[in-house]
């Protein structure tokens, strides 16, 4: 059976569209027993994103950010705050090569030319419908500028964390790091065998 003869009768309810577009979706979905059933999910996104991890294969250290995010503060976690990699959302015109290169220098300092894509996943894809596509990029202190930390016209508020890629890999294990893009990323380099 054809996805088309799967679901039908689509219709899409705007719940919220405060930050991100909250979509409320009537649908009938035809199992493969047959039987038809009329659904209702709840779909939530706003513009796909990016995250890059930097790593110095000289040094063995990588760039992170410590950034207060309000889901994790009401999950009770580390005080709401999130040791993550650089992410941000992909503006109007912007290739996601290009957003990952423009926020590694608002969000970290770093002046970086180019990005490696490592691959593009949902991160929650039973309710977010935004991609993220995740790059990896060396840097070096050659790198640095005077930027980073966020944009303050966006309300944002970022610590720069350079620290040991083994410290990293066991903050994974040590539950300091909760964020799903760093986990793929930091083991990605391991895998890899780039770290």
């Amino acid at each position: 059976m054809k996805l088309t003869d799967k679901v039908k009768n689509v219709t899409s309810t705007i719940i919220s569209n405060f930050w991100g577009t909250l979509e409320r979706i009537n649908f009938d979905f035809t199992f493969n027993n047959g039987k038809t059933v009329n659904l209702t999910h709840e779909v939530y996104g706003k513009n796909d994103g990016i995250a890059i991890l930097l790593y110095n294969p000289k040094t063995k250290k990588v760039i992170l950010t410590k950034q207060f995010r309000m889901p994790v503060y009401v999950a009770g976690i580390n005080q709401g705050y999130s040791i993550e990699v650089v992410g941000g959302a992909i503006d109007a015109n912007e290739t996601p090569q290009i957003t990952a290169i423009r926020e590694t220098e608002e969000e970290v300092g770093f002046k970086v030319s180019s990005a490696q894509k490592v691959a593009t996943s949902f991160l929650s894809p039973g309710i977010l419908k935004e991609k993220v596509h995740l790059f990896i990029s060396e840097y070096s202190k050659e790198n640095k500028t005077e930027n980073g930390g966020g944009v303050a016209a966006e309300n944002e508020e970022i610590e720069v964390l350079e620290i040991s890629f083994n410290e990293a890999f066991q903050m994974i294990k040590a539950q300091k790091i909760i964020d799903a893009r760093t986990i793929i990323l930091l083991q990605y380099l391991k895998i890899e065998r780039i770290m």
